[in-house]
């Protein structure tokens, strides 16, 4: 359909035109990602849908009913509830490091106990610093966005849910928040400059924070990154098992519910961070080259979205949601593999885990309301709402 079709008084209200916009190439990789996920669950559970597999696709299920039904809402609504959602979700972030409310599990505080619920704020905080950071862009300069003393706002926006994370100490949401935080700004047309300085500023800066303001089970765990040989039937365990199933999968695999490392249960987190080791050993290269394939083709599907869009809040909040997903797809990719420390950071929709797929499929609810709304022009205002 041409622009001057979707612009028409009326036209973009309609139900049955909006759903002609959306992409479904993406709703395709999605599945097949999701789906893909559910196979490696099913084979882990012993070729039984219990305990994930079921669970897995329904989770999916209704989270692409949502995410259809987000693409349908305006951008306006989007730039509208930027800050107050990135104000709720730091408040609820930092009612987790300094309340009761805060709930512990896997040895991090992470977790919000709202008694009938509990979530844990970190994995939508990524989601919130997205459109806050988008918006503010929106409404200020090409120049400003370059080099400016305003960028210590939203550098400010990033690091202090970056420092709230950090201590709960939940290092891997840490890192992501940080990540896709620098990755806005590039993206924003950061200077070079300032690009080089804070890349040398961080390699200043990560020796004595690995030394002095680490756990002690992070730095073990970077430090076994290093040579997980040290300690390897205690810190080193993960990476050597996945880095083992990795390699014994060859070219073709050994065959859907025949892996030893993970059906004999050596490969830790078999179902969570380490089930891209599962596709692996199980499916081979070819089955891990086809799924990074995916993953491939679902980014610049969705970078491609953001080029298109007419509104700057519309390109740097789809981009900024791409490059969120693709950090996870990277850091997770890396970690199993062995090219970077454990830090409990999911591959999205393959992982079991109703938080890390909630928080893609709204990202990306949120880049196919930028595609079905592409034309749509937004207000520069500086005000809260």
């Amino acid at each position: 359909m041409t622009a001057s079709a979707l612009t028409r008084p009326g036209e973009r209200e309609r139900l049955s035109t909006k759903l002609t916009q959306i992409d479904w190439r993406i709703v395709g990789l999605l599945t097949f990602l999701a789906g893909v996920g559910t196979l490696m669950l099913y084979s882990l559970g012993k070729l039984s849908w219990e305990p994930w597999a079921a669970k897995h696709l329904i989770r999916y299920a209704v989270l692409l009913l949502a995410m259809l039904g987000l693409a349908l809402v305006h951008p306006k609504w989007w730039f509208r509830s930027a800050y107050p959602l990135y104000g709720v979700l730091l408040v609820m972030v930092a009612l987790v490091d300094f309340t009761p409310l805060g709930y512990t599990a896997g040895g991090a505080k992470n977790w919000l106990n709202l008694g009938v619920i509990r979530i844990q704020p970190a994995e939508f905080m990524k989601l919130g610093l997205v459109l806050a950071l988008a918006r503010w862009y929106h409404s200020h300069s090409a120049q400003e966005a370059r080099w400016s003393w305003k960028l210590l706002i939203p550098a400010g926006m990033i690091g202090v849910p970056f420092v709230l994370v950090a201590a709960q100490p939940d290092l891997g949401s840490a890192m992501i928040i940080g990540l896709t935080g620098a990755a806005v700004m590039v993206l924003a047309g950061l200077s070079w400059r300032a690009i080089g300085a804070a890349a040398a500023a961080a390699v200043a800066i990560i020796p004595p924070f690995v030394m002095f303001v680490m756990h002690d089970y992070q730095r073990n765990r970077v430090l076994n990154f290093l040579n997980p040989e040290m300690d390897p039937s205690g810190t080193g365990y993960n990476i050597i098992q996945s880095k083992i199933a990795l390699g014994s999968g060859g070219l073709m695999g050994k065959g859907f519910g025949l892996g030893s490392q993970s059906q004999l249960e050596f490969l830790p987190e078999r179902h969570t961070d380490f089930i891209f080791s599962t596709v692996s050993e199980e499916f081979g290269f070819l089955g891990s080259f086809t799924v990074l394939a995916a993953y491939a083709a679902l980014i610049l599907i969705a970078l491609r979205i953001a080029a298109l869009s007419h509104s700057h809040f519309g390109r740097i909040a789809s981009s900024g949601m791409t490059a969120f997903v693709a950090l996870f797809v990277l850091i997770n990719g890396a970690m199993v593999m062995g090219l970077a420390p454990v830090v409990g950071v999911p591959m999205p929709m393959l992982s079991y885990g109703g938080s890390g797929m909630m928080t893609v499929m709204i990202g990306f609810g949120l880049v196919m309301s930028v595609r079905v709304h592409r034309y749509a022009e937004l207000p520069k205002g500086h005000g809260l709402f």
